[in-house]
């Protein structure tokens, strides 16, 4: 599925079932508390931290979390105006710019 896409699949679905989106506070708190899940999730399946007795999870928690990151995210943007497919590429283009060499000669990464 294209980006522009998910935007408008996500927009229609926040109008047939959603009533309206959230004010964009709510959005961006859903979304740090969405981002704290996965971050739990990775501290436990691949960090050092356990789950408390009774609980697991595997990878498939960890996709569920990322789409709902993705998810909270295309409403701000939808809510602010904002085409996904738009910044992507200006990042893409700023990171190479910034960043064409940068990696490449870090010895840290080399080693």
């Amino acid at each position: 599925m294209e980006i522009k896409a998910y935007q408008q699949l996500v927009d229609q679905w926040i109008q047939k079932y959603g009533v309206r989106y959230f004010d964009e506070k709510t959005n961006m708190l859903l979304l740090m508390e969405e981002v704290g899940e996965l971050s739990r999730l990775i501290a436990r399946i691949y960090g050092e931290q356990s789950f408390k007795q009774g609980m697991t999870a595997d990878k498939s928690s960890i996709e569920d979390e990322m789409a709902d990151i993705f998810f909270v995210l295309t409403c701000l943007c939808n809510q602010m105006d904002i085409d996904i497919t738009n910044i992507i590429n200006k990042n893409i283009q700023k990171k190479t710019q910034r960043d064409s060499e940068r990696h490449q000669k870090n010895d840290k990464l080399n080693r």
